[in-house]
């Protein structure tokens, strides 16, 4: 109970602490992590540590998020690893790495679009405020739409962030996730906010609804300002300052410090354009000073321009200057470091190229006013992408034809061991055949020599003068002579069917079904593979029970792989009890029972034992090619794959229970049509 209570506290600390302040949480969290009992109590505090530092510094949550995805990985929960992704992409994206962003966001949705993903998890309520994986899946998947979508906004793609945001609010509505259809209605209303103010308004408002009936609030701001954009756009400034004012509240109260900045910025833009130039200061110093505290230069660089502007109108030129150049290094700083970051991005989407060429030609009035230079340049660099794609395309070739002989290789071997392991059926089968041939053998050469005898007698009898022959008794020999032959005739037809099944279990399958008498093969088999066994080892021995359904008539399948089937299994019994007699447990009685019954339009065949059973930990890989617990030399571990395969085939299933120390039983499932 201590255990438990403790890691209860763990858990609700964060969240305790997460009333406070940035610093009083972020030293909760911390404190958390140190006392965590478990890794999985560790990822989540790594994950809040990193959401946290998105809000502060973006560059301090990118190892959070790293170490988060390691243990997700470690701890194989696929929804935390996909998550982890989608974080760390959003931090290189924050951080103007584009082409690791884009990795990233591949690699979670790699993992989160496998239904699988959402079987093994815990904590689904970080995803999707439900208690359901499947919605938790879900909304991973429409988050990283929507990041993406702000990916390719940095690169002007819109009509590709279109697309992505589009797709992201199919899933949002679909699973009613609020956070999803907020944030996506909120980044359209931005991108038509230049040139389709309506529409923008329209997204706006629906974005306030969204945010409002939503558990996550976070966003709410980013709301306000951009209805404070919407009306700064058509001058309506008292309710740009009111929104802004709104925008501001809510970043203070959910201490959001790379936009609350900005927001002040924008408070500073309305006064600049009402001539409050004072008041213009107050509000652009406060937001550079916001942006200046957590290394936010984008920020400090606009800052530093719209102070300018208010300088310049207040006529005092040299501080309008002075602040200008300011502004001047950090914008070349942080636009060099954008087209750097747009080049990486050009390698791993080349789709983005012609735009990067663009965005190459816009740029060179900050790089230099020669416009041919920043055309070689943009020259250059296709060449090294074309000289790359060549490259790799004939890496690729290479690597093609290495992988043919490779498989071709593989499948030689494979067939190898699927014949392998069919001859050493086969062998099974041909000692328990040998055994059922023999006793017919011996029945013809009995009854043989008893003829011969009788023949003798007969000749003797004739040897007499008429009178003196007994009719009665040369009528009686030649009787039981007739009655031998039958009896030779009987068991060499006998002999011949068996030799005639032998040959058509050797035989390869014509695959052609046809109708079949289940419970004849399964007793066939049976018997069969005891007497193979027998031949092997004089010492086995085991009872045999069957139970058959009368009802079932014949079905139809192709008999020589379903009685291949049937025959490894009944010889796997065998060895699982020979196997638990050799531990000479008192009373113990080997026994294999082999059934089939008729249920509804499909026939179960069992075959059941008593031995030791299958250890839990391996009855996941008894179907896996090669796997086999035998000593090395005695199996190819194919058969039961084989099996598994036939069933298939066959339209069924093939079923395993079994249970520590008190045997297992296959059941095969095939359906009569």
């Amino acid at each position: 109970m201590k255990s438990i209570a403790k890691i209860v506290l763990m858990m609700l600390l964060p969240i305790i602490a997460n009333a406070q302040n940035p610093i009083t949480y972020r030293d909760s969290l911390l404190t958390a992590l140190r006392k965590a009992p478990n890794d999985t109590i560790r990822m989540d505090i790594n994950r809040k540590l990193g959401f946290l530092y998105q809000d502060i510094e973006v560059k301090e949550a990118l190892p959070y998020h790293k170490t988060q995805l390691k243990l997700a990985k470690k701890l194989n929960l696929k929804l935390y690893e996909a998550d982890a992704y989608q974080q760390i992409a959003y931090c290189f994206k924050q951080n103007l790495n584009l082409s690791e962003s884009y990795k990233y966001y591949l690699m979670a949705f790699k993992v989160a679009e496998d239904p699988t993903s959402a079987t093994n998890g815990w904590g689904y309520s970080n995803f999707s405020y439900s208690k359901s994986p499947e919605k938790a899946r879900l909304s991973i998947i429409g988050m990283t739409h929507y990041e993406l979508s702000n990916l390719y906004v940095a690169t002007r793609k819109y009509k590709e962030s279109k697309y992505h945001l589009f797709e992201a609010l199919k899933i949002g509505e679909k699973i009613q996730n609020q956070k999803i259809l907020s944030r996506c209605t909120l980044e359209l209303a931005y991108l038509y906010s230049n040139n389709k103010t309506d529409s923008s308004y329209i997204y706006f408002k629906k974005a306030l609804s969204y945010y409002k009936n939503s558990p996550y609030q976070k966003g709410l701001g980013n709301v306000y300002d951009g209805l404070g954009y919407y009306y700064f756009q058509k001058k309506e400034f008292d309710s740009a300052k009111f929104y802004f004012r709104k925008a501001i509240v809510e970043y203070d109260n959910s201490s959001v410090k790379v936009n609350l900045g900005n927001s002040n910025l924008s408070i500073g833009r309305v006064f600049i354009e009402t001539k409050q130039l004072d008041s213009a200061l107050v509000y652009t110093f406060k937001g550079q000073k916001i942006a200046r505290s957590i290394n936010e230069y984008s920020t400090v660089g606009e800052g530093f321009e719209q102070l300018a502007t208010i300088y310049k109108l207040k006529n005092n030129h040299v501080l309008a200057y002075d602040y200008l150049l300011k502004g001047k290094v950090i914008s070349d700083s942080i636009t060099k470091q954008y087209i750097d970051g747009l080049y990486k991005f050009q390698d791993a989407d080349f789709s983005q190229k012609i735009r990067l060429q663009e965005l190459e030609q816009e740029s060179q009035q900050i790089k230099s006013r020669n416009k041919m230079y920043a055309l070689l340049v943009g020259l250059g660099v296709f060449l090294v992408v074309a000289l790359l794609l060549y490259r790799n395309n004939r890496q690729k070739q290479k690597a093609n034809r290495i992988l043919e002989t490779t498989l071709s290789d593989l499948k030689l071997t494979q067939s190898q061991l699927i014949q392998s392991e069919k001859m050493a059926s086969l062998g099974e089968l041909t000692a328990g055949i040998a055994h059922e041939i023999q006793n017919p053998l011996n029945f013809v050469n009995n009854f043989s020599e008893v003829s011969n005898e009788l023949i003798e007698e007969i000749q003797e009898e004739r040897t007499k003068k008429k009178e003196e022959r007994d009719e009665e008794l040369v009528d009686e020999i030649l009787g039981d002579i007739k009655q031998n032959l039958d009896k030779i005739n009987h068991h060499g037809k006998r002999a011949d069917a068996i030799v005639k099944g032998m040959l058509q279990h050797s035989r390869s399958s014509s695959a052609v079904k046809e109708p079949t008498d289940i419970n004849k093969l399964a007793d066939e088999y049976l018997r069969l593979a005891y007497h193979g066994l027998r031949a092997k080892d004089k010492s086995f021995n085991a009872t045999m029970k069957t139970e058959f359904d009368e009802s079932i008539r014949s079905i139809n399948i192709i008999p020589q792989d379903i009685g291949r089937v049937i025959l490894n299994l009944i010889t796997n019994a065998f060895h699982a009890t020979n196997e638990k007699s050799q531990q000479n447990i008192e009373g113990y009685e080997p026994t294999v029972t082999v059934t089939t019954k008729k249920v509804g339009n499909t026939v179960e065949i069992s075959v059941k034992d008593n031995g030791n059973g299958i250890p839990q930990k391996i009855v996941d890989k008894i179907f896996q090619p090669f796997f086999t617990t035998k000593p090395t030399g005695q199996g190819t571990g194919l058969g039961l794959s084989l099996s598994y395969d036939i069933v298939k085939a066959h339209g069924g299933e093939i079923n395993i229970a079994t249970q520590q120390n008190d045997g297992t039983a296959f059941t095969i499932l095939l359906p009569i049509i």
